[in-house]
């Protein structure tokens, strides 16, 4: 299988203490926290794509530009919808957007790349031999 233009992820949870902007330390209010909705963006991308890959192979986030345009507050139920609108080689590059049951909460784009797993954790690990 590949990967190709047009293809869709999504990924829900619902808004608790735990995923808050209080929680994340990237704000005082009990709201959705922007690190939680980037992480859900995230999930939609990845896990929409990881079926298409051969075995031993991944992605990785390389870069993520997002706005988070409206507050959801806790209790609510929130998702992430996530579309491939590239493909050049390793590199994919998508549309995300998330959403309460009230509408858009925040939207961007997102890249990944395809990397060998082996590989990767092997480099990674190399940082720790200095």
């Amino acid at each position: 299988m590949s990967v190709e233009i047009g293809l869709k992820g999504r990924a829900e949870e619902t808004v608790t203490d735990a995923n808050t902007a209080q929680a994340a330390c990237s704000g005082a209010l009990p709201v959705y926290g922007t690190p939680f909705m980037t992480a859900l963006m995230e999930k939609a991308a990845w896990t929409s794509i990881a079926p298409r890959l051969a075995p031993g192979e991944s992605t990785v986030g390389t870069a993520m530009n997002i706005t988070h345009i409206s507050a959801s507050p806790v209790g609510i139920r929130v998702w992430a919808e996530s579309e491939v609108t590239l493909v050049d080689g390793k590199r994919i590059e998508l549309k995300v957007a998330a959403y309460d049951q009230t509408g858009k909460i925040g939207e961007g784009t997102h890249q990944r790349f395809i990397v060998t797993d082996d590989r990767f954790l092997a480099k990674a690990a190399r940082k720790l031999e200095g």
